[in-house]
């Protein structure tokens, strides 16, 4: 008898389709979500039971009830999920290298829009 391997419930494609609607409140505007900040470390299917394991841009983090509330609830509404289990992890520490190419547009502003602020205030200081 051949043994075949056991398909999980939800597949990780699904769950990160799931996560990437989370939004750490302070993103929630810009529409940036966990995914795209680089907070998912990892991901661990289990049956119908996911393991995710996160870290956070800061220890002092005022949201971090909500943000593993609002995981646990998007995860947890695909079909075939059982148990979500949130762990934040502090190593790797998060860097700002972790963000998407999309995230870091949306929390840079361009140059063009940075120098009139700057000759305003550097006017301001003329004698």
């Amino acid at each position: 008898m051949v043994e075949q391997a056991v398909k999980p419930a939800v597949s990780r494609r699904e769950v990160m389709g799931a996560l990437g609607r989370c939004y750490d409140p302070c993103c929630q505007e810009r529409e940036i979500s966990v995914v795209d900040m680089g907070l998912i470390e990892s991901i661990k299917i289990t049956g119908g039971d996911v393991d995710i394991e996160m870290v956070l841009t800061s220890g002092w983090c005022p949201f971090v009830s909500r943000l593993l509330e609002m995981i646990e609830c998007e995860v947890g509404r695909l079909e075939g999920v059982g148990q979500v289990n949130v762990e934040i992890v502090w190593n790797p520490a998060w860097t700002p290298e972790r963000m998407s190419e999309d995230a870091k547009s949306k929390l840079s502003l361009p140059m063009q829009e940075l120098i009139p602020l700057r000759e305003a205030r550097l006017r301001r200081r003329e004698p």
